[in-house]
This record gives structure tokens, sequence and C-alpha cells, in this order.
């Protein structure tokens, strides 16, 4: 197995780790307060954690040795799941989930940053496929990554159902622990022959910002890429604040949690065909075309109450983000020098959050305090109820709608842009970055 197998096998192990612990802390604090507010306000916390240290991970990753900084990633989210579950085990706010208490709310976000740290990983990750990856073989490895997140998804999904049904934050906190202690000992047995020094001409560990930018601003249409990608978030804030209090409110966390690992497979399946047939000449259009059929799908999977239509507007959803996330790693890995690559992937991690956390902390108040009420004995329920239905699920069902619509409307504009065809342009004309050694795909 290359260096580069074991590295997919490693971050699969810890993705499945952290994001057990993410979905499992939504779904145990929907059910004990039945809050839309408190979940909103966990996948608020994510995201604003995520856009505050995505350029310092970049750093990090670009002056430290990749596989290190993947180490120090998972002894970190061991550290800080334990101390939580030392805090659930003396604290009975926290056990009975007391939304007004301090010490519940500090509860969720270390565990949020232990979750966080884990995205050292995936800045690390795309870096090390330009150091191992040929670049004419860069997009089936990208395929590959986004199948491994897929595998780690399904089995995120129903593990974390069952885990919160079974044994609650206890359970949970303790296989991540577990877990997370495995991957730092099987990385300490990977070796990856990483460049020494990197940088000649920078100071060693500045952060660099304004460097990074005149790097991003340098190459024609890519700062425009990466505000595409953060409208895109912008909206999907909306789906990581309601999608849970949506699934849930139709079905049982046990059902909900086997459900997502059914359509996660969905992942799966398109890591596998991105592997064998790459993402054609033009990533870029590549990207925008799976938004425009991924924004079309959001419009209506909510328009009825309905678990089947849910879980195939999921699976299409979910077949289409491999795409668009290889595309844009594709694309930054070729006009990006190597050298730089990690603090430019980190940028565009915290532009690209860095309006999710708007949307997730507003989305969630307002669902609950005026889409619910309009869609349950409100004006909407009177206008459109008898077909579209009423309740505090279709409440949250019509802001997925018009989300869908607004990303629909925003792709077709980016696919008529100016930028759109200077990215273009820039891929196709890009330099090779990267000291990339043959590896078997």
């Amino acid at each position: 197995m290359t260096p580069f197998h074991r590295l997919l096998a490693n971050n699969l192990v810890a993705n499945i780790t952290n994001f057990t612990v993410w979905f499992a802390l939504t779904f145990w604090t929907f059910l004990e307060t039945r809050s839309v507010f408190a979940t909103g306000m966990i996948a608020g916390i994510y995201l604003v954690l995520t856009a505050m240290l995505g350029i310092w991970f970049g750093s990090l990753v670009d002056h430290h040795g990749k596989r290190r900084m993947m180490l120090v990633s998972s002894v970190a989210s061991l550290a800080l799941y334990a101390v939580v579950l030392g805090g659930y085990a003396f604290d009975p706010d926290i056990r009975a989930a007391n939304i007004a208490s301090i010490s519940f709310w500090l509860f969720i976000l270390l565990t949020m940053l232990g979750v966080i740290v884990g995205n050292i990983r995936m800045i690390a990750l795309p870096t090390l496929v330009t150091l191992l990856v040929p670049a004419d073989r860069r997009d089936k490895a990208n395929g590959l990554v986004g199948m491994v997140s897929g595998i780690g998804f399904l089995t995120t999904s129903a593990i974390s159902g069952f885990l919160v049904a079974w044994g609650g934050m206890v359970a949970t906190l303790a296989a991540a622990i577990l877990l997370s202690l495995a991957a730092a000992i099987d990385l300490l047995l990977i070796r990856v022959d990483e460049p020494r020094e990197p940088e000649t001409h920078d100071a060693p560990r500045q952060i660099d910002l304004a460097g990074t930018l005149r790097v991003v601003l340098a190459i024609p249409g890519l700062f425009a890429l990466i505000l595409f990608s953060s409208f895109n978030n912008l909206l999907g804030g909306v789906f990581m604040a309601l999608m849970d209090a949506y699934g849930l409110s139709l079905m049982k966390v046990q059902e909900w949690g086997l459900l997502w690992a059914a359509i996660s497979c969905a992942f799966i399946l398109s890591g596998m065909v991105i592997a064998r047939t790459g993402l054609g000449a033009n990533p870029v259009r590549t990207l925008l075309a799976v938004n425009l059929v991924a924004w079309t799908v959001a419009v209506f999977f909510t328009i009825q109450s309905s678990i089947l239509l849910l879980a195939v507007g999921c699976f299409i959803w979910m077949f289409l983000g491999p795409y668009a996330e290889a595309a844009e790693q594709t694309t930054l890995q070729k006009v990006v020098p190597f050298e730089r690559q990690g603090r430019v992937f980190g940028f565009a991690q915290s532009v690209e959050q860095a309006a999710s956390p708007l949307t997730a902390f507003l989305i969630a108040p307002i669902t609950q305090f005026v889409f619910v009420p309009l869609m349950t004995d409100g004006a909407g329920a009177a206008a459109i109820g008898d077909w579209y239905g009423r309740g505090p699920d279709r409440g949250i069902a019509i802001v997925f709608s018009i989300a869908g619509l607004l990303g629909v409307i925003a792709t077709l504009a980016a696919f008529r842009s100016q930028s759109y065809r200077r990215i273009s342009a820039a891929y196709a004309g890009g330099v090779e970055s990267g000291p990339a050694a043959p590896a078997a795909i």
C-alpha cells in the first residue's frame, strides 16, 4: 500500500471519529431539548471556528511537516474529548442538557473544538495529493478523497444514531478517544518524504496573510471562485442548521441515522466514478454544472412531507458534493504554487466558511419564530397548507426551497461571468505544482 493510500485510510478513521462526535452531539442535543435554536447554534459554532482557524491551520501545514500536523490533530482531538467526557461525568447541567447553563455551552464549545481540530487534516490532505500524485492523476486522486469522505459519512451516520440511542454522549466520547488514539499511533508508522524546507524566501513561522492574499489575487478569477464557494456555503448553512431537525421531525433517531448511512453511499459511488473518469478538461465548468443541479434539487426535495422525497434529494445532493469539492481542489492544486498551498487552502476554507455562521446563527431562530408559526397556523398555512402541508416540519421545508432557488440564480449568474472565463483560462495554462512522485491511483 502506498503512503497516499495509507494516509487516506488514516484520514478515514479520523473523519469517522470527529464527524460521529458532531452528529451525535447534534442528535443528543435536539432529542434532549427539542430546540431547533440549540442545534442551529452547534452548526454555527462549527462554522465560526472553521472560519476563524482556517488560515492559521493552513500556515501550520505549510510551515511544518504535513504528516506531523495530522498527528497533532489527532492528539489534540483526543485531549479535548477526554476533557469534555470528564465534564459530562461531573456536571449535572451538562447531563441534563440545560441550555440556560454556561457549563452546557462550554461543553458544546470544547466538543466542537475537538471536531474542528480535525480540519488540519482536511487542509493537509490535498497538499499531500499534490506532493504524492502526478498532476495528470490528481483529479482522480481527489475523487478517492471524496470516496473516503463518503465512507466516513456512511459509517458516521449509522454509528451516531445508535450510539446516542444506546449510550448517549458517554459512549460517543469514549469511542472517539479510542479511535483518535488509534489514528495517532498509525500515523507514527507512515513514512512520507517531504521537502525539509518548503520555503526559503519567507520567515518560517509567519502566517503571512498578506502574502497569501497576493497569491490568490494574482491568479485571474481565483478569488471569484472562492467567493462563489462562499455564497454556496452561505446557503449551505441553512442545511447544516436545519437538516437534522427536519429529519428527526419525520422519524426516530435510529432511523434517521440509518437513512443517512444509506444515502451516504452516494459519496462512495461519486468518488468511485470520479476516480475512474476524472472531472473533464475544465473542472471549473464541472463545479458550476453540479452546483446548478444540486440547487435545483434543493428547491423540490422538501416540497412534500415525504421521507422518500427527502432521501432521493439528499442522495443526489451527496452524489454531486464530491464533484464540487474535487473540482475546486484540482483547480487549486494546479494554479497555486506548492509551497503556498496549505495557506491558500486554509484561506479558502476560512473565507468560504465566513458567511455560513451568519446563516446558521440567524436561520435557526428565524425558522423557529417566523417560518414554523407561518406554516403551522399562520398566513402560509392558510394560503398553501392544503397541498404543501402544515406544521413545524413544513416551516423548515419552505426555508430549504428558498435557499435552493437563491442557489440556482447565483449559479446561473456565475456561468455568465467574466471571472468564470478567467479561472478556466488560468487552469488551462496553469503551472504544474509540487514535487509529485509517481503513485498508483
